[in-house]
């Protein structure tokens, strides 16, 4: 049964009780709440409960708090989750060491209610916005997934094909975040195949001119099942999903785009894909060599491709055949 609404659990750790009755009489009533009295307690508790935000105290006996933080942000299964430290060490250093432990807060004691409030409140909100990038992600991921079982394509090409675009959008100028995001589109470039005939996706051999029309909508179809959206992520695969079969002269499709009016992002996946096609073996062809891939792609300069990512290619194919090598089929 679905809950309208998820009440976070809070750890706080101290070993001082009266410390711990101030912090229970602020968060009980908005937060469920667990309790530890050293670090060692709290690695057991946080690894039992997974805690959505932990509030713990600097100086107890055994293990610090900065020595907790680092324990817990060396394990896989707990290093996500936000530490506060709430202590009565007011130094510059002391909240420097703070930080370097992997804290994302640290408050001063003697507290201010409101300011407790305030900061664990921030704090678990930027918790949901990240859990709701990693399951939109996840959405995405799978809908990728989806298309490959229409496809002759395999799920190392979707893999090596999506580095190649993250190499060639670093190169071109893109931020990291933004050639993160691409790396997470470029998956969805074929998702409108789900809606093509299966007689037409499966057929082994050519084509013919009305069958080739109709595979020739996908990438329109795929723009459709991505919709509208204020997600960044999902507006970059919409993106790819409709541009990345046209041309720099003119000549693609499905609208006739041309030279630096096709989106960058469908001109990157562009290259990408048919890097990594041509140098496959598919059921219906053997692999290029990589030399003849190039041949072509430097041919395809200015027709095909934008001729400066055919450049940035040639420069970055070291780390693109890194990529080929590392993500070999199976």
């Amino acid at each position: 049964m679905l809950t309208t609404e998820s009440v976070s659990t809070l750890l706080l750790v101290d070993d001082e009780p009266v410390n711990l009755r101030v912090l229970k009489q602020l968060l009980a009533p908005h937060y469920t709440l667990a309790f530890a009295k050293n670090g060692e307690e709290a690695i057991r508790v946080t690894k039992e409960q997974l805690p959505d935000l932990i509030l713990m105290d600097v100086m107890m006996p055994g293990m610090t708090g900065f020595e907790t933080c680092r324990a817990l942000k060396k394990d896989a299964g707990t290093r996500s989750i936000p530490i506060i430290f709430v202590t009565a060490l007011n130094d510059t250093h002391d909240e420097t060491e703070g930080f370097e432990a992997g804290a994302v807060d640290y408050i001063t004691k003697p507290i201010s209610p409101a300011v407790v409030l305030a900061r664990v409140k921030t704090h678990l909100s930027l918790v949901q916005s990240d859990e709701l990038k990693r399951t939109r992600l996840q959405v995405v991921q799978r809908l990728g997934r989806a298309a490959e079982y229409k496809d002759n394509e395999t799920g190392m090409h979707v893999l090596r094909m999506s580095h190649y675009s993250r190499i060639l959008a670093q190169a071109y100028g893109f931020s990291a975040e933004q050639a993160e995001t691409l790396l997470h589109a470029a998956p969805m470039h074929d998702i409108g195949k789900i809606g093509i005939p299966d007689h037409i996706m499966l057929k082994p051999g050519k084509l013919t001119d009305e069958e080739f029309a109709i595979m020739k909508t996908h990438p329109q179809i795929g723009a459709e099942i991505l919709g509208e959206a204020d997600s960044e992520l999902l507006k970059v695969a919409k993106s790819v999903a409709l541009t990345h079969h046209e041309k720099w002269d003119g000549s693609g499709y499905p609208l006739g785009l041309a030279g630096e009016d096709i989106p960058i992002e469908g001109r990157i996946v562009a290259i990408a894909d048919v890097f990594d096609a041509l140098t496959s073996t598919r059921p219906y062809k053997a692999a290029w060599s990589v030399t003849e891939t190039m041949d072509f792609i430097q041919e395809q300069s200015g027709k095909h491709f934008d001729p400066r990512l055919v450049a940035l290619m040639v420069e970055n194919l070291p780390a693109i055949l890194e990529i080929k090598a590392h993500w070999q089929e199976e």
